[in-house]
């Protein structure tokens, strides 16, 4: 093998993975960012076809690759001028992040497995932090795809995920209906808990405390960071009033959580390994 066809395997070896997930996400993003300005205006997201919104133009390949047709017309829409807005390539970065962090830092098929969940996630907390809602079809998809990744580990993964979406989903539905009987207004979303519940058939019951913990911190962060932009810091009343985007938060400290939990996992196979040799 000649030197250069070796540090191509190499580049392959280390940097492939990586790239592909990372790529991936790009489109993933591309497509996300669509859904979520289309579908809550209840328009089709399949038509009519990717166009400028000031000129009506219908976009052709070259304006639409990830990032770079953002970069290439300088934010602009090549036709009219008119500027684009900045969520589309900020989206995609987002998204082809969450698949080049997975690829760098896990091996293959936790890589694959940690992207597709923060690229659902990344999709809800969107939907989630913009308008306040959690589609169930896109709930329904993150728990169905946990369930089928437990599934490839054995039964007893397999069982663990069941009762984790049982005890999310209860835990949370508990939660918002002790809040209203007792405050007599509702304070959760009718998503938060479904949500909660499909994050637990991929992380199990067990990691459902801390990821709630972290969630919930996130939220106090949140709400601290608001009322200190808009002046309202010294009124606690109106700070603790606001609302909040609870499954935006909770799907942030799921993904953090499952990749440094899959990290863990793969460091301690990596010394056990090494101890046995």
């Amino acid at each position: 093998m000649s030197p250069l066809s070796a540090q191509a395997a190499s580049y392959l070896a280390t940097f492939g993975l990586p790239t592909l997930l990372a790529l991936l996400g790009a489109c993933w993003g591309s497509f996300a960012a669509t859904l979520s300005d289309r579908w809550p205006q209840g328009r089709s997201i399949v038509q009519p076809r990717s166009h400028c919104e000031a000129c009506q133009r219908t976009l052709t390949v070259r304006d639409l690759i990830p990032v770079l047709s953002y970069i290439a017309a300088r934010g602009r829409c090549r036709h009219c001028g008119v500027p684009v807005s900045r969520r589309y390539p900020l989206i995609e970065i987002a998204c082809a992040s969450v698949g080049l962090v997975s690829g760098l830092l896990l091996p293959s098929p936790d890589s694959f497995w940690v992207a597709a969940l923060g690229w659902q996630l990344l999709l809800l907390a969107i939907l989630d932090a913009e308008h306040f809602w959690l589609p169930n079809p896109l709930v329904g998809l993150l728990a169905a795809s946990g369930l089928g990744v437990a599934a490839l580990g054995g039964t007893e993964r397999l069982l663990t995920a069941i009762i984790g979406a049982a005890a999310g989903f209860t835990v949370l539905f508990a939660i918002a209906y002790l809040y209203k009987r007792i405050r007599g207004r509702t304070g959760m979303g009718g998503g938060d808990p479904k949500l909660f519940g499909a994050i637990g058939a991929w992380v199990g019951w067990q990691a459902l405390p801390i990821v709630l913990l972290i969630g919930a911190g996130l939220g106090i962060g949140f709400a601290i960071f608001e009322a200190i932009r808009d002046g309202a810091v010294t009124n606690g009343g109106a700070m603790w009033q606001r609302r909040l985007p609870l499954g935006t938060c909770i799907a942030i400290s799921t993904w953090v959580w499952l990749l440094l939990d899959r990290m863990n996992l793969t460091v301690i196979s990596a010394f056990s390994t090494m101890s046995l040799n």
